[in-house]
Formats: C-alpha cells, structure tokens, sequence
C-alpha cells in the first residue's frame, strides 16, 4: 500500500487541523495505521494509531485534542488535532501495517512522505 499524507501547514496557537492520509494500491481496510511525528533533532513518535476494526490509541501529548478516524471507501486515515500549541511543530507522517497497531515506528512497513505542522506562538 503506498501512503500520502496531506494537510499540514502554519497555524497558531489554538488553531485546529486535520491531516489526512491517502492509500493506493491494496486492500486498505485490512491495515492498522499510525500517526508519527518528528520534530527536529528528535526521535519519530507516535501520536495516535487506529486499527483495522477502529480501536484507537492516543499519545498522552495530544489525548483530548485529537482523533484519529478512517474512512476505508476513500481509503483515507485522518487525524484531527485542535488546541495546537508550538510543542506540536513537527513533520508529520502516516504508516500502515497489516494486524494491530503498534506503538513503535520500527513495527510499520509502509510509510508515506511526512507533512509540515508549525504552530506559531
């Protein structure tokens, strides 16, 4: 499955966005996916995962402020995140797997380019 994510951009503190990944190619419905993101100099963290039956996980650096979704005829994962603070600055990438969601970016083979989130103060 090849990924695309799209969405990101330069918001303000507060704003809200909603990042979406796009799938092609394979049955997309069978697939766990994440959302990672990494700041410079810092590791690829996730921040919120879905799994094929739409079980969700959530980083604690971003519960109650996001919500990650798929709609599996448009093939499309999304994630909405609001009350963005400046911490949240980072590219943002999307990844899918085969069987549950996992924590660890290492667990996902299929990744997509990243998005650029910069959230100004």
């Amino acid at each position: 499955v090849q990924l695309q994510a799209s969405g990101g951009g330069l918001v303000q503190t507060g704003d809200s966005l909603r990042l979406s990944c796009a799938a092609s190619g394979r049955t997309f419905s069978g697939y766990a996916v994440g959302w990672f993101r990494q700041a410079p100099g810092a590791e690829r963290d996730v921040v919120a995962a879905i799994s094929s039956g739409d079980v969700t996980y959530y980083a604690d650096s971003v519960k109650g402020r996001a919500t990650i979704s798929r709609d599996n005829t448009k093939k499309t994962v999304y994630l909405q995140v609001s009350r963005l603070k400046p911490e949240d600055t980072a590219i943002y990438y999307c990844a899918a797997r085969v069987g549950s969601y996992m924590y660890s970016s290492a667990e996902y083979d299929n990744w997509g380019h990243g998005t650029q989130v910069t959230v100004s103060s």
